[in-house]
């Protein structure tokens, strides 16, 4: 992907001239906004590539933008937020974030997550322009080429980062897949936090193609191992 296009959301002048500089030495491309209102109004007109996205808004909270960007694109969202408590980073997850670094961050660690992102991106254009079958799976379809998946006839609306999940599944049908060999695999690394974020995205892909999490279907969970798709009849 070349030039990516970054929307920073930070109200914060010094935090936000910092991101832009750095983007800006690194050859990023960048937009900025001041607001929540802003920011959904830029994403939605000029198709950002990725957002960075503080939670602290002046006239909205950022859990509120993520939901709203989340109703209608599935473009990456790295929160940048000075809330370092699990909770506030579960929230931001379960509304569909794909990353969250906590406030004071270095710069390095930034554009670490920042490249990591842009290659999964990357990785998932290439999945939809060399693979053009259609996975079907019992009720569950993945149009690989359309980068849809659709349960029971009814597109299923996942983010960024479960569409990815539910494709390394599908595509590996019957293994178990360790979270190491996952978090490599979608984030490029495999950290503690990862993990403890894979559980959360896995848990909310899970609300969307389970009937039930007593009697899972597709997806089964192997303690402490990690998790494997399930062939339906």
């Amino acid at each position: 992907m070349n030039n990516p296009v970054v929307l920073v959301i930070e109200d914060d002048p010094p935090v936000r001239n910092l991101i832009v500089t750095t983007l800006k030495t690194h050859d990023y491309k960048y937009l900025t906004a001041k607001n929540g209102a802003e920011a959904i109004m830029m994403a939605s007109s000029h198709n950002p590539d990725v957002l960075f996205l503080d939670l602290g808004l002046p006239d909205m909270d950022g859990i509120d933008v993520i939901r709203q960007v989340r109703s209608w694109s599935t473009t990456p969202i790295i929160v940048i937020s000075a809330r370092g408590d699990d909770a506030d980073k579960i929230e931001a997850l379960d509304a569909g974030a794909d990353d969250y670094l906590t406030k004071p961050f270095s710069v390095e660690e930034m554009l670490a997550r920042l490249r990591v992102t842009i290659r999964r991106l990357a990785l998932m254009n290439i999945d939809k322009g060399e693979d053009h079958s259609t996975y079907t799976n019992g009720k569950l379809t993945i149009d690989y080429a359309a980068g849809v998946a659709c349960l029971d006839g009814e597109e299923l609306k996942l983010t960024s980062m479960e569409y990815k999940l539910l494709c390394l599944l599908a595509k590996n049908t019957g293994k178990v897949l360790t979270h190491t060999y996952i978090t490599q695999n979608i984030w490029g690394r495999s950290w503690d936090n990862d993990i403890a974020s894979l559980r959360v995205f896995m848990t909310t892909l899970r609300k969307k193609i389970e009937s039930g999490p007593e009697a899972p279907k597709y997806i089964q969970t192997h303690i402490g191992i990690g998790y494997r798709m399930l062939k339906v009849d």
